[in-house]
């Protein structure tokens, strides 16, 4: 059944929402479902059919993807750095990162470059005696990893700085924000070409380790991507009857609204999460997954509104953990899920922030398995509003907000300094 015309009956009925996580989250998820539904049912069409019209969708791209997987062939695109440096990234290069939401670059950074990197953090823990130091994980999420520690809660060595606030990095982040749109009903939703410094950990997993992984899921935000009134905006198509118009490259609202706070959370606006590798890294040894399809989150936005999920559940998403995506709920889509090609130090991978992503197990690791991650996170009203306690954490060595109050760095003295910013990292910091 079509959506309805536009203006051929009353406005549809307006959407609870809540700015703040909401005291009583059953009741809220009670409340917040049935006015979705009730929302679509008055724009002539039931949540059930609009469903319907995205499973086909997924289930089309689903199975070019495990198809070409069978074959044989690459899933994930490759584009060689030096490619996006001379702007000669092809339309058929650019039409299959846009189609699948993931990307290596080639060649990023030079690998000498990035394994001096790699010794240079090492150089940097040790001179602080950060292994006698560690006190364990600050929290559950990389729990299953069986950190000793695999993710170091490393945040301002000179070799993450510079890779950060480098060149190369920028000219990448913004051939990456420039697939999404950022412009729309006379807002800029964001700046594609500048974008703000947000500071991660990093991954070093040795020779010989056994990993846990992480399991499937997502880092959008939780239940606020249904609840508060910007993501209600930003998701408007798959609540209103057009869900034909979804485009999961619109940036409309998503820079705007709050998120629900939590040990998991991101502060800021990704266009795309990324590494950078420190280390070469075959693809069966414990590397990233993804469901390489950016519109699955429309699948997963309106999977909670089908009538086999209780009325007090949203398919397991609630707050403080990460969004799940479960072989219970969502089984079409975790057919899709593919490993990330080889690898070599230097190469840097990404994925569309809505991305379904995971990493495999491993026992017996062979080689390293070392990452720093630097994401594109373009500036934004979103993203400034962070900046400020990035400066402040940045000045005194401490933990990012976003991360766990660990503050290793605090009395390093060989953390890296505001007088060694450059003009890039500067503007990422918002310091003009």
């Amino acid at each position: 059944m079509p959506a309805r015309p536009v203006g051929e009956t009353a406005p549809l009925p307006s959407l609870p929402h809540w700015e703040q996580t909401p005291a009583d989250l059953p009741e809220a998820v009670r409340q917040i479902k049935a006015a979705l539904r009730a929302r679509i049912a008055a724009s002539g069409r039931t949540a059930e059919e609009v469903f319907a019209v995205v499973e086909r969708q997924i289930a089309a791209e689903v199975a070019e993807i495990t198809a070409a997987r069978e074959r044989g062939e690459r899933v994930w695109p490759v584009i060689d750095y030096a490619d996006i440096e001379a702007g000669k990234v092809s339309a058929e290069a650019r039409a299959l990162l846009r189609r699948r939401g993931c990307l290596v670059v080639r060649g990023h950074f030079g690998r000498d470059q990035a394994l001096r990197w790699d010794r240079d953090i090492v150089n940097y823990v040790e001179s602080n005696r950060f292994f006698q130091n560690y006190r364990g994980p600050g929290d559950d999420f990389f729990g299953s990893v069986g950190s000793k520690p695999e993710i170091y809660p490393i945040y301002w060595s000179p070799a993450q700085m510079r890779a950060r606030q480098s060149d190369r990095m920028a000219r990448v982040q913004a051939f990456l924000n420039g697939f999404w749109k950022h412009e729309s009903g006379g807002v800029q939703w964001f700046d594609p070409g500048r974008d703000s410094l947000y500071p991660d950990r990093i991954r070093r997993r040795p020779p010989g380790t056994d990993s846990g992984g992480l399991g499937t899921h997502l880092d959008p935000g939780t239940l606020d991507l249904w609840m508060t009134q910007a993501y209600q905006k930003a998701f408007r198509h798959l609540f209103d009857g057009t869900v034909e118009q979804y485009d999961p490259w619109d940036g409309a609202w998503r820079t705007a609204g709050p998120q629900y706070p939590g040990t998991t959370m991101c502060s800021a606006f990704r266009t795309f999460q990324g590494w950078t590798a420190l280390s070469d890294m075959a693809r069966d040894q414990g590397v990233l997954h993804t469901v390489p399809i950016p519109g699955a989150m429309a699948y997963l936005m309106l999977r909670p509104l089908l009538g086999d999920v209780p009325d007090d559940d949203m398919c397991g998403v609630t707050v403080n953990q990460v969004f799940p995506a479960s072989h219970r709920w969502q089984p079409l889509l975790l057919q899709a899920l593919t490993g990330i090609p080889h690898v070599r130090a230097g190469d840097s991978v990404w994925w569309h922030c809505d991305l379904i992503h995971s990493v495999a197990p491993v026992t017996n690791q062979r080689g390293w398995g070392n990452v720093m991650y630097i994401p594109a996170a373009p500036w934004c009203p979103r993203n400034e509003r962070y900046a400020a306690s990035v400066r402040e954490a940045f000045a005194s060595g401490s933990s990012p907000s976003d991360f766990p109050a660990e503050h290793y760095e605090r009395t390093w003295a060989n953390r890296f300094q505001p007088r060694d910013l450059n003009d890039a990292g500067r503007r990422g910091l918002g310091l003009h």
